[in-house]
């Protein structure tokens, strides 16, 4: 499994948020492209990067919400710190047409 994860919640609907296009990036003086993904019937994508230890630092997901749901926004961009490489960080995104929440996951 990657060491980084997400997870996608439709909290307007009830249920998973399948089909939405995610990026992941990492900041090194830029952003740079580190993986990519679809999430699945359960709103999960748990292969953005290949199994092992990952560089510290700061990091970026980018969900593309423009063809999943028709609200106020069109992506949501989520930056979180890695202080630990060896470690598994899940970031699931909490998703409605007019709002969106974040937290660690595990």
């Amino acid at each position: 499994m990657s060491a980084i994860t997400t997870h996608v919640l439709d909290t307007a609907r009830g249920c998973p948020a399948a089909g939405i296009p995610v990026t992941l990036e990492r900041l090194d003086g830029d952003w740079q492209a580190a993986g990519s993904g679809t999430t699945n019937a359960d709103g999960r994508v748990a292969d953005l990067l290949a199994p092992g230890n990952i560089p510290t630092g700061t990091w970026r997901i980018t969900f593309d919400l423009s063809d999943y749901q028709e609200g106020f926004y069109p992506y949501a961009a989520i930056a979180f710190r890695v202080e630990d490489g060896t470690a598994h960080y899940h970031v699931p995104l909490l998703l409605s047409p007019y709002g969106y929440s974040t937290y660690r996951g595990s």
